[in-house]
């Protein structure tokens, strides 16, 4: 499908109609708040990977509800003096894979942590070795419909505390400089970025791309691709469910967190995007609350977006913050 979603003028002046819950700083402070009465309890176990230019360690870490969240940790080979952090997140259905797949950070001088997203981790890629021990009322098969029921059962609201953890368990390390932190990721992972963003105050930046997870009600209706069509799905056999499933989804929407955005932000979106339309992750971008923020356009791409090319954009956007 060539384009097919607003005009780049439009999208450029396109707003939201999605409305955030008047409890939804309360919500996440709660949520966070129970998270932090268990103990981070970060572990770093070295890993012999067979690579010379980095050192590797094999990271758990107690996520929502305490439960073990795995990761991993790459670092320049023989840094000695704490390091400007990136932070990633994974797109839907993939795990952390195998520690030679995450060398582009490392390489540039920095730590990375990439978070494994639990419960998934056999879509694509490696694997993944987080599970997800919470379960939940009928879904549609994936990961859109679980707990869609009420905000407190969301699937995502498990995955989004994993992830303000997973900053704070990275952090925690001495070769990290938690002052240089940013948060990186592609689909799910840039929608994860965009919850942590706005619920990680001190940021040095975030750099979503193609961002997942963003303007619930109109990506339901204008996409019938995977996963966005997953709540469509459940919402065809649970007839009259609409209402409640959209207010479920308003606490996890990255437009409602990028309106508490306090870092500098680097976004991208492609017009021929139909996982993730273009106009919803404008509608996040537009929402972005602070006024150091640029959107990559890619006019003839799918969802694939940028791929090398926004890699090489982040690489020069990043020298300015850590």
């Amino acid at each position: 499908m060539a384009q097919f979603d607003l005009p780049l003028d439009e999208l450029r002046e396109y707003r939201s109609a999605s409305a955030a819950p008047e409890d939804f700083d309360v919500f996440w402070s709660k949520t966070l708040q129970e998270a932090r009465e268990h103990e981070l309890d970060a572990r770093f176990e070295p890993v012999d990977t067979g690579l010379s230019t980095v050192r590797v360690f094999d990271v758990t870490f107690a996520g929502f509800g305490g439960h073990p969240v795995k990761g991993w940790l790459t670092l320049p080979a023989g840094a000695d003096t704490p390091l400007p952090l990136v932070v990633e997140f994974i797109g839907y259905g993939g795990g952390r894979g195998l520690p030679h797949e995450h060398l582009l950070w490392a390489s540039t001088g920095r730590a990375h942590f990439v978070m494994d997203t639990r419960g998934q981790g056999s879509a694509w890629g490696a694997g993944g070795g987080t599970e997800d021990p919470v379960g939940g009322g009928p879904a549609y098969p994936g990961f859109m419909t679980r707990g869609i029921d009420g905000p407190e059962n969301y699937y995502y609201r498990r995955v989004f505390t994993d992830a303000v953890r997973a900053v704070e368990a990275a952090r925690s390390h001495p070769l990290t400089d938690a002052s240089r932190t940013v948060a990186v990721g592609a689909s799910q992972g840039g929608g994860i970025t965009l919850a942590v963003g706005g619920l990680v105050p001190d940021l040095a930046g975030i750099a979503p791309d193609v961002p997942f997870l963003c303007d619930f009600p109109r990506a339901a209706t204008l996409t019938d691709r995977h996963p966005y069509r997953e709540i469509g799905l459940y919402l065809k056999t649970h007839r009259g469910r609409t209402e409640e499933a959209l207010r479920t989804l308003s606490y996890f929407d990255g437009v409602h967190f990028a309106a508490r955005g306090r870092s500098p932000a680097l976004f991208s979106a492609a017009l021929e995007d139909q996982t993730c339309p273009p106009s919803t992750v404008f509608g996040a971008f537009n929402a972005w609350a602070h006024d150091d923020k640029a959107i990559e356009v890619y006019d003839f791409n799918d969802h694939e977006g940028g791929g090398p090319f926004q890699e090489a954009a982040k690489l020069r956007w990043m020298r300015s913050y850590i």
